[in-house]
């Protein structure tokens, strides 16, 4: 290994950089430092199988991260096989099933909902096989043994959209907040951190906080029921982009677009939104990072012979900037050019 003090020097060292490669590869040099990252955590000479599953691609920040590991396992000779959660936590199920009764050198996943993909996870585990949890828990971490678990802050996160919204409201006014599938812990999080906003202002009522399951289609239907029942809405958050832009549709059909919406993942939709005002806010959770990160984590399970998890760090937290206005093209920009 290179004692260059440009690199990394541990393993441990490499992981926490990599938590952060796309960030890295913008700021830093591109392609160039990827390779240089690919070289010190060592590039497998034979190529490795991986399997992966988000919870559906039909899902922006999904298609996304899907993108991002696959350019990631280019460039560590890993060859991806993508089992489709579908945005169905019986299908993910369906397909975890299968991918468990095969072998890979390292698997990758971000369940729909926690506790629906134990037994098949836990069947890999017990295979051998190190298994990347990614944005969600599969289940608790003292529950079962992933070999790391990739996730942003989620309660950072819908706690600082939440603020944004709650100051442009200027403390005062009336809120939804449109959830994720319960059953994700992302989700979750993004609830309290909204919750422990909204408790520190007396002055803001929120009217409504169903779930739409990250479906666009539900997203919809709970808005034209909102816009009917509601003649004053003042800001709406909502668990991601895909549902925010949804909604904001219906607003515009509505002529009710004096809403102020927060979204979350910062996907490029969302961040072309904020730029010309159909959008307030929105905050990256940077779905490169994490199914990069993955790549980079499965890859020094497999080659550094660390199947016990010893070296890589159990919880990598992969965060991201709120963007607003003031900073929605630099945001774009880097999206753009590099993956983050």
């Amino acid at each position: 290994m290179s004692t260059d003090d440009s690199l990394p020097t541990t393993r441990r060292d490499f992981m926490q950089i990599a938590a952060t490669a796309g960030l890295a590869t913008a700021l830093i040099g591109g392609v160039d430092v990827a390779q240089a990252l690919a070289q010190v955590v060592g590039r497998s000479e034979k190529p490795l199988k991986a399997a992966f599953s988000n919870a559906g691609l039909q899902a922006t920040w999904c298609a996304q991260g899907k993108q991002a590991a696959e350019w990631w396992g280019k460039l560590f000779n890993v060859e991806v096989t993508w089992f489709d959660g579908q945005l169905d936590a019986v299908k993910q199920r369906a397909a975890v099933d299968n991918m468990a009764s095969r072998k890979w050198d390292f698997v990758a996943i971000q369940a729909f909902g926690i506790g629906t993909l134990t037994q098949p996870v836990q069947k890999m585990i017990d295979a051998g096989i190190p298994v990347i949890d990614m944005d969600t828990l599969i289940a608790p971490l003292e529950q079962i043994n992933v070999h790391s678990f990739l996730a942003p802050d989620n309660e950072f996160m819908g706690g600082a959209v939440t603020q944004a919204l709650a100051t442009a409201m200027g403390g005062k006014g009336k809120i939804i907040m449109t959830q994720g599938a319960l059953g994700h812990t992302g989700a979750q999080g993004r609830a309290r951190g909204f919750q422990s906003v909204i408790k520190q202002y007396p002055n803001i009522e929120v009217l409504d906080t169903q779930p739409a399951d990250w479906d666009v289609t539900k997203t919809a239907r709970l808005w034209e029921t909102y816009l009917t029942k509601y003649p004053q809405i003042d800001a709406a958050f909502f668990h991601n982009d895909d549902m925010a832009l949804a909604a904001y549709n219906i607003m515009k059909a509505r002529n009710r677009t004096n809403i102020l919406i927060g979204g979350v993942d910062a996907m490029p939709p969302a961040i072309q939104a904020v730029s010309d005002g159909r959008m307030f806010a929105t905050v990256r959770n940077p779905s490169c990072r994490i199914h990069g990160g993955a790549i980079v984590a499965g890859v020094a399970a497999v080659t550094g012979g660390e199947k016990t998890g010893k070296g890589i760090p159990k919880h990598v937290i992969t965060d991201g900037p709120v963007v607003t206005k003031a900073n929605a093209a630099g945001m774009q920009w880097m999206q753009d050019h590099f993956l983050i």
